[in-house]
């Protein structure tokens, strides 16, 4: 079976990439093969413009990563609780960051009232998120603006579901080294912005 010339492209990348790291710092791979012991845990969107580690700037094997359309915690989503409760109770992450980001295409197919197919299940989430804020969004006229509401709204709500975990409510009580961040992130100027959350 031959390669397509999409993945040969990647392999080429792959390597040039790694054949880049050995340059800098010879021992690279062979350290990062001994290390995974980052603070962060990052829940951030599956968007392919919002790459987590290149957005802070930090290497691999510093920031754990968890991502889904429109960066959503849902309590019966088990892939999302399961990276949460590695994070916290064997990685010992100190902060959990939920990142939206403007332009969310999860959050704008929620926002109109279409139909997409099975991810409308997914959406659900987020048109909870529109109904719970129903009155502040409708007050937003320019359509935009309402949109940039509902990327930092959409957060704000993820980062009550992290908060209300038994994983999240279980390590505070043990007064275990543990902050929640919601930040969203502006695909116009590549900048964060740290969101109002109690």
């Amino acid at each position: 079976m031959s390669k397509s010339a999409k993945l040969t492209t990647l392999f080429e990348n792959n390597k040039l990439w790694a054949q880049k790291l050995t340059e800098a710092d010879p021992d690279f791979f062979s350290n990062l093969t001994r290390r995974q012991n980052p603070d962060y845990l990052w829940i951030g969107c599956a968007d392919s413009r919002v790459p987590a580690n290149q957005i802070i700037d930090l290497p691999p094997g510093d920031v754990f990563v968890h991502r889904n359309i429109a960066n959503v915690i849902v309590h019966t989503d088990l892939n999302a609780l399961s990276v949460i409760q590695y994070a916290v109770d064997v990685l010992k992450v100190k902060h959990i960051i939920v990142c939206g980001h403007y332009g969310c295409g999860g959050i704008k197919a929620a926002m109109n009232n279409t139909q997409n197919g099975l991810i409308d299940n997914w959406l659900r989430h987020i048109k909870d998120v529109q109904r719970f804020h129903e009155k502040e969004l409708d007050a937003i006229e320019e359509k935009e603006e309402k949109f940039r509401r509902l990327c930092e709204l959409n957060v704000v709500e993820q980062v009550r579901n992290v908060c209300n975990t038994t994983i999240v409510q279980n390590a505070l009580a043990n007064n275990q080294e543990l902050e929640i961040h919601g930040l969203v992130y502006d695909i116009h100027d590549g900048l964060l912005k740290e969101l109002e959350t109690d």
